[in-house]
């Protein structure tokens, strides 16, 4: 019985909540609206405070309460997770209000949306390029910002994602290796020392930096493998400059015993060459 009358009353509270919103919706006050809509903001209830702050926005566009009311119509679908419409919003907010109370947040939040909409690195990154743009003009135009060192962070991780796209392009090239016949000599494993090398000129400082070294390594010995007699002494010793380079830079790596293992088959190779 008690479980009824909770109920009745939950409804009950539901209905006049209902009631109270459609009579805002109507109202041609448009202050009142925006009042209504900061407190619906304020209680959480961001789907109406989006619906409301749309209104505000038009009316009262160019002045201090059409800026707050963008801003916060923006904050409202962040916090609905609709980072995409949210990052467009706040993009529109420091556009139009540039020197604005909000400006600097509006920024951040713009690139943080659009951060948070990254997609996975095997899809395409013209997201992640978006948001990475967004935070160094960010963080060029408030260096001294509070939310500095959070940008700085997501801007790294966007890196290491591209980074990743990069190492799975590689991984791919050196699976594939003689899979598929090219006009060019190396094939698929040139592709593979190519893209590991542009990958560390971009992002020297990625985690993924041992693997592309190994691939680097590992590629250049299949193709003075298969290389022909008068090419083999060069890309041995090609070979033999990847293996220092990598055992220079991780004397302890992860791949150290396979790639020493491999650099021995290269100086017997380099021994019976001279």
């Amino acid at each position: 019985m008690k479980s009824k009358i909770a109920g009745v009353f939950l409804l009950s509270i539901l209905l006049l909540s209902c009631g109270e919103y459609n009579k805002v919706l109507k109202l041609t006050d448009i202050d009142r609206k925006f009042e209504y809509a900061k407190k619906y903001f304020d209680d959480g209830k961001f789907n109406r405070s989006a619906a409301l702050l749309e209104e505000v926005v038009q009316i009262r566009r160019g002045s201090s309460i059409g800026e707050e009311a963008l801003y916060l119509l923006a904050r409202s679908h962040y916090e609905m997770k609709d980072y995409f419409t949210a990052s467009e919003h706040f993009a529109s907010c420091y556009k139009t209000y540039p020197k604005g109370k909000y400006a600097e947040l509006a920024r951040y939040y713009s690139a943080y949306g659009l951060f948070l909409e990254s997609p996975d690195p095997r899809l395409d990154q013209t997201q992640t390029y978006k948001a990475m743009e967004q935070f160094q003009d960010f963080i060029e135009l408030y260096p001294q910002s509070q939310w500095k060192e959070d940008a700085q962070r997501a801007l790294f991780e966007l890196q290491e994602k591209l980074a990743l796209k990069e190492l799975l392009s590689v991984r791919l090239y050196y699976n594939l290796g003689d899979y598929l016949i090219y006009s060019f000599s190396g094939g698929n494993y040139l592709s593979c020392v190519i893209t590991a090398q542009n990958a560390m000129r971009a992002y020297p400082f990625t985690q993924y930096r041992e693997e592309f070294m190994y691939y680097t390594f590992k590629s250049k010995y299949e193709m003075a493998m298969q290389s022909v007699s008068e090419k083999k002494d060069f890309r041995y010793r090609d070979v033999a400059d990847e293996y220092y380079s990598y055992v220079n830079e991780f004397p302890e790596g992860k791949y150290e015993k396979e790639i020493k293992r491999l650099y021995r088959n290269v100086e017997k190779e380099l021994k019976h060459i001279n």
